[in-house]
């Protein structure tokens, strides 16, 4: 999987695990990132995209257009 979301650009944080003596050491914190396939009218196929649940419901408030227009405003490859 990706570690980064197509629309958002969310990428993986990082810091460090904490155990009870006080010891760190290093670890990545994730976005929660999903393959979504979305139906494209204006281009007549499917496209499919790694996104963030938050970019998810981001779709779903602006459409799966005006998303694919933002993701290529970007740079990204849909």
């Amino acid at each position: 999987m990706p570690g980064h979301c197509q629309l958002t650009g969310s990428k993986p944080g990082f810091g460090n695990n904490i155990s009870h003596s006080h010891r760190r050491t290093p670890r990545r914190f994730d976005p929660n990132i999903q393959h979504k396939r979305y139906w494209l009218a204006s281009e007549g196929r499917h496209v499919r995209l790694a996104l963030s649940t938050k970019a998810i419901k981001t779709v779903d408030a602006i459409g799966i257009e005006a998303a694919v227009a933002r993701i290529r405003a970007r740079g990204g490859k849909v």
